[in-house]
């Protein structure tokens, strides 16, 4: 197990520039109040859907609730790649986490991104009318929506047959259940999700990479009996706490959240995590 306690240089201070730059940004552009709607759809793509060095597609797989919508990013070319499976936050699978996922296929991974709406006909466009459709999901076999995700990577002739997971927020949450439930699950890396009960933990068979914020206290209250269970199981792990980030430090889409050297720092240790675990 590694332990250690990050702390960003000069976060307040940065953050309140980034987001002072987009603000004035949005309204040199005229789009204010789009911005103040719907801010994913105006920043943290750093990808491009149309890259060329990328396949990208909407997909289906079977899932326990029927058939589930997936964005599916890989690298051009007929060579097979190990997967990723890349779940989204409360909010759907929204532009952003495609722009997550095409950065994890820049990286050499097959990366598909689960809709848990799915089965309530996708995520809206609106992000506001995606929030409440959550509520209508039956959770556990939302959670067996994505560890089917598992299986239809492990088979898939586009990949090797390893297959890890992160997620965010949500997303994050979900992950740690799909490390509980897939045994034969390679990697897993959330991003401050809530923890699995702890007589769910010896059923983890995957290595966990865990990332958390410092100032996230609903989600960090559970770490000590989710890190007394991960040891009392001998699993393998690494916790990152990352001081003076907020939960969501990752989502470049939000700038009230979002702290550009906590993410940077998770994603160069998630790409490296995985391309150790995957190989």
């Amino acid at each position: 197990m590694e332990e250690n306690r990050q702390k960003p240089k000069n976060e307040n201070g940065n953050k309140t520039r980034r987001r002072e730059f987009l603000k004035q940004t949005a309204a040199i552009a005229g789009v204010s109040v789009l911005f103040a709607a719907h801010p994913s759809n105006l920043f943290g793509e750093i990808t491009k859907s149309d890259d060329p060095a990328l396949v990208t597609e909407t997909v289906h797989y079977a899932g326990a609730s029927g058939s589930m919508i997936a964005y599916l990013a890989r690298p051009k070319g007929k060579k097979k790649h190990p997967a990723v499976i890349v779940i989204h936050e409360n909010r759907g699978l929204q532009p952003h986490i495609k722009d997550v996922a095409r950065r994890i296929a820049l990286e050499g991974f097959v990366a598909l991104a689960p809709d848990a709406l799915s089965p309530l006909g996708g995520t809206p466009e609106k992000q506001e009318e995606a929030i409440p459709m959550f509520q209508k999901l039956d959770y556990e076999t939302t959670k067996k929506d994505f560890t089917a995700a598992v299986a239809y990577l492990k088979t898939n002739p586009q990949t090797t047959g390893k297959v890890g997971c992160t997620g965010f927020c949500w997303g994050g949450a979900m992950t740690n259940f799909v490390a509980v439930n897939a045994p034969d699950l390679d990697a897993a890396v959330p991003y401050y999700g809530s923890q699995p009960k702890a007589e769910e933990v010896a059923k983890i068979k995957a290595p966990l990479l865990l990332h958390y914020a410092g100032n996230d206290e609903r989600i960090n209250k559970g770490i000590p009996d989710f890190e007394a269970a991960l040891k009392a199981s001998n699993k393998e792990y690494q916790l990152f706490m990352y001081e003076g980030a907020q939960h969501a430090f990752n989502n470049d889409s939000n700038p009230e959240r979002y702290n550009k050297e906590a993410a940077e720092l998770a994603w160069k240790r998630t790409i490296a995590f995985f391309k150790e675990k995957l190989k």
